[in-house]
């Protein structure tokens, strides 16, 4: 597990597109020397159009803009909007391409599910913001509740190192570029704020993010508040939960209301009895879908990024979080989350859970066994070693989503990386 902490860091929470979208296009949109980009979707609608010239009129300017998409996440951009940015200099690079099966996405394990920028190795934003529409209030009712940091200070060496590594996988020829263009990040003090970054991955930190969890529930002497999205978590943390709870710490989960998946409900709903019986506190957001990964232990330790508490953050997909020790970082988030908490949640007690329970006690059982097990089950999986493409067309005339969705024939011949999933990662967990 990393445990390389940075003092000396500023954090601004942002909450939703609303205070993330300006934040991030106008820090792109003064970058002198490099843009990296990563997330897990990129839509072509509102937001997405807005990135596209952001970064477009950067890279004209003569900034490298190096921009990473999941083939699964974002998989219906077209042919123009691909174009327009790689003849404006941008470099676009899909993780993990795969072509279709009978016009289905087949590559739904082990995805790119992070969102980072870096512009300059100076600012950083890290959270679970993918570049879409419907993380604006005006989206509607199923606009999603979200949330990311901005960053300066050490800690960006660390997030910029990150992008790079993945950026890496690939050609010779795209390692030496980004060697001869590599920057040196700024390691100015800029705040108070102690960070690490815990990302996950299928050979080197197989379990960083959850060990880090772990430790701060283990280590919690009055207070845990967890607000995730998709919560279906190992038994390991399951338990810690409940043993948090025993011992008189207020342990407290914000949990989907309204679901953008109605699985994801069905899957939480079958843990609720087992967590209530020991004192933990649930509320489940209903105002509009939850999309947020965030948790709170005692009044300074933080943690914000992509990963859910759910199989395929925890054992399949690439994450990233953000780990923070801020008192007053910490105590703004739980201002904002209690107060969604009275606002826009319904409370959910033991009548509420067990409705229904004889008929669910053998799923409750089930979904026990399954969660203990999922990790060595996710070694089963078809694997690879997956690959970050570089898009580039042969001309203008060029469509480049026939390069995105080449055969395996036509697909570039880069080099395979270290990058191997094996059932050993699992079995660590399991």
């Amino acid at each position: 597990m990393s445990d390389h902490w940075r003092e000396g860091n500023s954090i601004d929470l942002l909450i939703n597109g609303e205070e993330f979208f300006p934040r991030v296009f106008e820090c792109i949109s003064k970058a002198k020397r490099e843009v990296l980009l990563e997330t897990f979707i990129l839509n072509e609608d509102k937001i997405g159009k807005e990135l596209q010239q952001v970064l477009i009129s950067t890279a004209k300017r003569g900034v490298r803009v190096e921009v990473t998409v999941d083939d699964y996440g974002t998989a219906d951009l077209s042919t123009e909007f691909i174009n327009d940015m790689l003849n404006a200099g941008v470099k676009l690079h899909v993780f993990d391409p795969t072509p279709r099966l009978l016009g289905v996405r087949v590559n739904m394990f082990r995805r790119l599910h992070r969102k980072i920028v870096v512009v300059d190795a100076e600012d950083a934003f890290v959270g679970g913001i993918n570049y879409s529409a419907d993380h604006l209030a005006s989206f509607g009712p199923t606009a999603k509740q979200d949330y990311a940091v901005h960053v300066r200070g050490p800690i960006v060496l660390d997030i910029h190192e990150a992008c790079l590594k993945l950026l890496r996988q690939g050609s010779p020829r795209k390692k030496k570029h980004l060697e001869d263009t590599k920057l040196t990040p700024a390691i100015d003090l800029a705040g108070n704020s102690k960070m690490l970054l815990a990302v996950r991955d299928n050979v080197w930190h197989t379990r960083d993010i959850e060990r880090h969890y772990l430790r701060a529930i283990h280590g919690a002497r009055h207070r845990l508040l967890i607000a995730n999205a998709y919560f279906f978590p190992g038994y390991r943390l399951l338990r810690a939960l409940r043993r948090a709870a025993r011992r008189g710490v207020e342990v407290t989960l914000i949990l989907q209301g309204r679901p953008d998946m109605a699985w994801v409900s069905m899957c939480t709903r079958l843990l609720y009895s087992y967590l209530l019986k020991e004192g933990i506190v649930i509320h489940e957001y209903c105002q509009r879908p939850l999309h947020g990964k965030v948790a709170l232990a005692d009044d300074e330790w933080a943690t914000i990024g992509s990963s859910n508490l759910d199989p395929l953050s925890l054992a399949l997909n690439l994450e990233a979080n953000l780990v923070i020790e801020d008192r007053a970082f910490n105590q703004r988030l739980y201002k904002h989350l209690q107060g969604l908490a009275k606002a826009h949640c319904k409370p959910i007690d033991v009548k509420i859970a067990e409705h229904g329970y004889w008929w669910r006690l053998p799923l409750i059982f089930l979904s026990f066994h399954f969660l203990r097990s999922f990790p060595k089950i996710a070694g089963w999986f078809p694997t690879h070693s997956p690959e970050v493409q570089l898009l580039s067309p042969d001309s203008p005339s060029t469509p480049v989503k026939s390069v995105k969705k080449a055969t395996p024939e036509k697909k570039s011949t880069a080099d395979k990386t270290a990058w191997e999933n094996s059932v050993r990662d699992a079995e660590k967990i399991s």
